[in-house]
């Protein structure tokens, strides 16, 4: 099993280099951040950064969207990193929530999405693609190469991320609901004649070492709301019954009462006072190092690739430190 660490691009910037250098001592292989450019720092300036302090990290957005950059433009960011540094970027991206929603936007079509990862993947890696029904390609661009790795929660997406993603990020850490969304992933991706093992499972969510239970689940319930705006994405299509989506993952949502993305992302977020403890410790990784092994393992068997460490809290380096002498080595 691989991971990550997920941060946000809050100033000054030198302190997520310096985490993300460090990330890498302690046997972290990725680096992501989030990428909502009026909430938090623009990343992509912050890569070239990381990469330059860095000998193997790769690093990439969880998770960019297809409507705050053109495609163009988000393709050649990558290109350029990798052409700077070698292949060490991956494209994260979704239909887009806080980046799109806060300038008061909506998250795009599956179908805009499942376009965007086709154009930006193909300039990407130096091949030509269809642009506004122009032929368009990055000359310069020589043996590229990007993987694209989609975050997705519902039916639909789930089989887009299977019949055309690299990866498939999840962001919860609930065994239950990633084993239902991997093999909904898988299926999708052997319909399409692909090999399912192709298909990077990657699940990403808080982690919080430490044995005051209660101080992690407030640092962390942040994330159930966080979730939740995509939950409740889901039950305005499927509904709430648990015929289509699991209740599992919808039930929580019935007292929510609207997100204010001022807070998005913060420990301590008003927003998210309707996001029960069993929610925060189903989603969440929490307590002393060996609790986190004994989910991470019962994940790895499931079929998770590489988790992903949401360091949103009071903790980062701590929790950090913890996994790097603990809980990584257990389980590489």
């Amino acid at each position: 099993m691989d991971f990550g660490v997920v941060l946000q691009t809050d100033p000054p910037a030198s302190l997520l280099v310096e985490r993300m250098r460090r990330a890498e001592e302690l046997g972290f292989t990725h680096g992501w951040t989030f990428d909502s450019c009026v909430l938090w720092q623009e990343p992509f300036v912050i890569y070239s950064r990381v990469l330059d302090a860095t000998r193997n990290l790769r690093v990439g957005p969880m998770v960019t969207n297809p409507s705050t950059r053109d495609w163009t433009v988000t393709a050649s960011l990558f290109a350029t990193l990798n052409d700077m540094y070698g292949p060490r970027t991956v494209c994260g991206i979704g239909r887009g929530d806080s980046a799109v929603r806060v300038t008061g936007g909506t998250p795009a079509t599956l179908a805009r999405l499942g376009e965007a990862m086709a154009v930006v993947k193909a300039l990407a890696e130096g091949r030509e693609a269809d642009v506004r029904g122009t032929p368009v390609r990055l000359p310069w661009v020589r043996d590229g190469r990007l993987p694209i790795w989609m975050g997705a929660y519902g039916p639909k997406a789930l089989e887009l991320a299977g019949r055309q993603a690299d990866g498939f990020i999840l962001q919860l850490a609930d065994p239950y609901l990633t084993r239902w969304m991997v093999e909904h992933v898988r299926d999708a991706a052997r319909n399409a004649g692909r090999d399912p093992a192709e298909v990077t499972v990657c699940v990403a969510a808080p982690a919080y070492v430490g044995t005051d239970l209660a101080h992690a689940r407030e640092q962390c319930r942040w994330f159930g709301g966080m979730v939740g705006n995509h939950v409740a994405d889901l039950v305005a299509r499927y509904g709430d019954s648990g015929g289509v989506v699991p209740s599992a993952l919808t039930d929580y949502v019935k007292g929510r009462e609207g997100y204010d993305y001022s807070h998005h992302g913060r420990a301590g977020n008003a927003s998210t006072e309707f996001v029960p403890d069993e929610i925060v410790e189903r989603f969440c990784l929490l307590g002393p190092a060996a609790a986190h092994v004994e989910r991470l393992a019962e994940l790895r068997d499931i079929g998770v690739d590489q988790f992903a460490v949401y360091a949103m809290h009071d903790a980062i380096d701590d929790t950090l430190q913890a996994y790097g002498e603990t809980v990584i080595p257990a389980l590489r």
